[in-house]
């Protein structure tokens, strides 16, 4: 147990500092390319802090794991919302004030609810995985259209401009674009085979460790990137961070992991999982929306949050 143990937090650490090479490059490459810092921030930046989500995915998968695949997208849904921001909102309360989020929000209330219905049959197959992977087509287009919309004076493209490196020479940011893929290649590999082997170490099944250790730590990077954002003032980042990361979750992990390797599921993921995923993103669109013009999520808000999340754990746990 101990080996599986310390392969998984090895996992985690190469996934986390992978992520951050990766998207330290993909983002250069892009500004590099002429690329606006609020394109490359509503579109690569939300793929890349995904990056460990997606490639422990591919790994699972590969490994005839889909469940934890799922579970892990799923369980990272929630975790983003319960865990990163409640945590950066008990830390530092923050303000919404991006029309651009504004804008968002309703997306990410579709596609979870797309997400949902892909499981309604309890059967995620090649066909549920291609549909959310053109609807993510679907969607990155639309994040297009957002950002051509916005101003430069949106908050949220401030925040991104001052964020995305722009000294940042091609030959290195591309260097660096292959190290953090290389890293989450290796970090995925090593996470899922340590994961597999706790699972069945503990008897419990690969679908809750992917709803919690796998998840917690996969989320990691996005609650590094929040808390710093939260700190610095760019409120709107530490939200948009996390809007984009779901988004991906949502479609790209669940979508590759379907056509990579089909499963069926048990009722459970229906009745009591995606519930939950579903509460979180709709508590997240409440107090993000606007509705009144500026909206702010305080420590009471967070501790709610965080509140949620630990009790549905406890409840997973407990069963």
């Amino acid at each position: 147990m101990l080996t599986y143990s310390v392969a998984t937090l090895a996992g985690f650490v190469l996934l986390m500092w992978g992520a951050d090479r990766f998207v330290v490059g993909a983002a250069s490459t892009a500004r590099n390319m002429g690329l606006s810092p609020l394109l490359i921030g509503l579109t690569l930046v939300g793929m890349a802090t995904s990056g460990p989500e997606i490639f422990v995915s591919v790994a699972a998968s590969l490994r005839g794991d889909p469940a934890l695949a799922a579970g892990n997208a799923i369980g990272s849904n929630i975790a983003n919302i319960g865990l990163v921001l409640g945590m950066t909102a008990l830390v530092m309360p923050i303000s919404v004030r991006s029309v651009t989020l504004r804008r968002e929000m309703p997306t990410l209330l579709a596609v979870t609810l797309i997400l949902t219905m892909t499981f309604i049959n309890l059967r995620l197959g090649r066909v549920e995985g291609t549909l959310l992977l053109i609807t993510l087509v679907l969607v990155l287009y639309w994040l297009v259209v957002i950002g051509s919309r916005s101003g430069e004076s949106d908050p949220i493209a401030l925040d991104y401009a001052s964020e995305i490196p722009g000294d940042v020479p091609m030959r290195k940011a591309i260097v660096w674009l292959v190290v953090g893929l290389l890293t989450l290649l290796a970090g995925a590999n090593l996470l899922v085979w340590g994961a597999q082997n706790l699972a069945v170490t503990f008897g419990v099944s690969e679908l809750v460790i992917g709803l919690t250790v796998v998840a917690i730590g996969t989320s990691l990077p996005e609650l590094a990137v929040s808390l710093v954002s939260a700190f610095k003032g760019e409120h709107d980042m530490a939200i948009g961070n996390i809007i984009g990361s779901n988004l991906f979750n949502s479609l790209a992990v669940v979508g590759v992991a379907g056509i990579i390797h089909p499963a069926v599921f048990d009722r459970e993921l229906l009745t009591m999982h995606l519930p939950v995923m579903i509460g979180m993103t709709l508590a997240l669109f409440l107090m993000t929306y606007n509705f009144g013009g500026n909206s702010r999520i305080g420590r009471i808000e967070g501790a709610m949050l965080v509140g949620a999340f630990i009790s549905y754990h406890v409840w997973i746990l407990t069963r």
